[in-house]
């Protein structure tokens, strides 16, 4: 259903970054508010998630991130992936929203959800916040969810029964994969500091090592799937306590693991694998953040949020993704 366009803002906030480094390339500038296209909405950004995907992309580093942003220099000065907010304008053909409509989106490689405002088709990756959910609530539960559910049910082929183990298992995408895990009904072992241990348990694990104190590495038990949220470990590593047909899963990029998936890529014993989530088919993951909207409403998945940054903050929020130590989900907050 079409709306006015004069309703909205000719100029809007983003945080935008012109060369690679550290949270200081960031700043908050003015830019154009998008118009939205006959099959575009306008959706005005509650909430936005600092990931890590965003912090890789802001340092440039790994080298291979440079692929999809820019060799020498980004090419797309404004970051962030995951939103949520509310439709401010409906393009004439638009039939699946209406302006008012509490939504959650995501953008993928095309990143732009670190601003006020931003434009997607109405086939985008973007679906309607359950009733009784808080939109940046909703926001942190897709945030993680969208790379945890493709990494376990794709790469990892879950099913009830297995053993799955998560390593940084109280991060945004580690308490998803803890969640949907039991919710596959397997067995979670759950590798988190001991100040953490407490809220992965509520999510679902059996098992809790604290990695400052034991090598899960070395251990004695063998996992069908080692997720590795975080990167720190390696398929090298994890094969001693990988079942002779188990799949490490990690989800940071590097060249490293690109190779291990190309090399393992038709074994039917252990392998290595990677997906870029955000490259993915639109209607695969508008289909995923649909049935995670489903899980959320129906409470299977329960919102894990770190810390909350007004926009002018966006440096802060990316130092604190930079440390490492975040429980859950970095969210902006726009005006």
């Amino acid at each position: 259903m079409p709306t006015s366009p004069e309703q909205s803002p000719s100029t809007m906030s983003a945080a935008v970054f012109s060369e690679y480094g550290g949270p200081e390339v960031l700043s908050i500038a003015q830019r154009p508010v998008p118009v939205p296209g006959r099959t575009e909405v306008l959706v005005r950004i509650s909430s936005a998630a600092v990931s890590t995907a965003d912090v890789i992309m802001r340092r440039g580093s790994p080298f291979a991130a440079r692929l999809a942003m820019g060799l020498l220099k980004p090419g797309k000065p404004v970051l962030g992936t995951e939103y949520s907010g509310v439709v401010e304008q409906c393009g004439a053909d638009v039939d699946r929203f209406v302006k008012g409509d509490i939504v959650v989106g995501a953008t993928g490689d095309d990143f732009g959800a670190h601003a006020q405002y931003i434009c997607v088709d109405e086939q985008a990756v973007l679906a309607q916040v359950p009733e009784g959910l808080d939109a940046a609530e909703m926001l942190a539960i897709s945030e993680g969810a969208m790379t945890a559910l493709p990494f376990l049910r794709d790469a990892g082929g879950i099913r009830k029964g297995i053993q799955v183990l998560v390593n940084g298992a109280s991060g945004s995408v580690g308490s998803a994969a803890v969640q949907l895990a039991k919710h596959f009904g397997t067995q979670v072992t759950a590798v988190c500091s001991a100040g953490n241990a407490e809220l992965v348990r509520s999510l679902g694990a059996t098992e809790v090592i604290d990695y400052a104190s034991e090598d899960f590495t070395a251990g004695e038990a063998r996992y069908d799937i080692v997720f590795d949220a975080v990167g720190r470990s390696s398929f090298a590593a994890c094969r001693r306590v990988l079942k002779p047909d188990g799949a490490y899963l990690c989800t940071v990029l590097s060249f490293g693991i690109l190779m291990q998936n190309w090399l393992t890529g038709r074994s039917s014993g252990q392998r290595a694998r990677i997906i870029l989530t955000g490259l993915r088919d639109a209607k695969l993951r508008a289909k995923d953040l649909r049935y995670i909207c489903r899980l959320a409403g129906e409470g299977v998945l329960k919102p894990v949020i770190d810390s909350r940054y007004p926009l002018e903050q966006v440096r802060e929020a990316h130092a604190r993704v930079d440390s490492g130590h975040k429980r859950g989900s970095v969210l902006l907050e726009l005006p």
